[in-house]
């Protein structure tokens, strides 16, 4: 019986209970020096990832909004540049236009001006030029009246009476001929001769 009990006494498969009483303390120790310091540590570790990851998503969609509403930004930005542009050209192919109008205008202003001025100055040369004609055809007249008549018309009143009918009587000659150039060249515009047997 004593070999019995010594035998149960050193079976090596069953722990002695002083071990299982250590190990569980030494057990409870590690659990709570764990849980007091590595845990903690493992969990923090594991919520910054997490969030790392998370929060990258997260930055990441709002980029991607962000990103999304610039470029809807941008493109309306650029439909009102162009609108802008197409406006600004035809503002100015209107004001070029106008400009232009204003241009043609001023021209045909000045060369109407400059047309009149023109008639003005050839009537008054014209009418310089019949007064010095009237005066010098009325002196040659006189002294031709004078000659032929043999007396002096030293009388104003006749001298001008005088040269007055003298240069009526040239009109009068000039109209005659007018009249025959025109009559001529009705006759040669209807086929007939214009001039006489030569």
């Amino acid at each position: 019986m004593e070999l019995h009990v010594a035998a149960e006494e050193l079976n090596p498969l069953v722990p002695h209970l002083s071990e299982i009483i250590v190990g569980t303390i030494a057990f409870v120790l590690l659990l709570w020096l764990l849980s007091r310091s590595v845990f903690p540590q493992f969990e923090r570790v594991y919520a910054e990832r997490t969030d790392r990851i998370e929060g990258g998503l997260k930055r990441a969609e709002e980029a991607q909004e962000q990103a999304i509403a610039l470029k809807r930004q941008y493109e309306e930005q650029l439909a009102g540049l162009r609108a802008e542009a197409a406006r600004i050209r035809d503002d100015a192919r209107a004001e070029g236009n106008r400009i232009r109008a204003e241009l043609r205008e001023q021209a045909e202003q000045e060369a109407g001006r400059i047309r009149q001025r023109g008639e003005e100055q050839l009537a008054a040369q014209r009418e310089q030029t019949v007064r010095s004609l009237r005066s010098e055809i009325g002196g040659l007249s006189v002294q031709l009246a004078e000659r032929i008549v043999g007396t002096s018309l030293a009388d104003d009143a006749r001298r001008r009476e005088t040269v007055d009918r003298f240069l009526a009587d040239l009109d009068g000659i000039a109209d005659e001929r007018d009249d025959g150039h025109v009559a001529a060249r009705g006759t040669s515009a209807t086929g007939a001769p214009s001039g006489g047997a030569s």
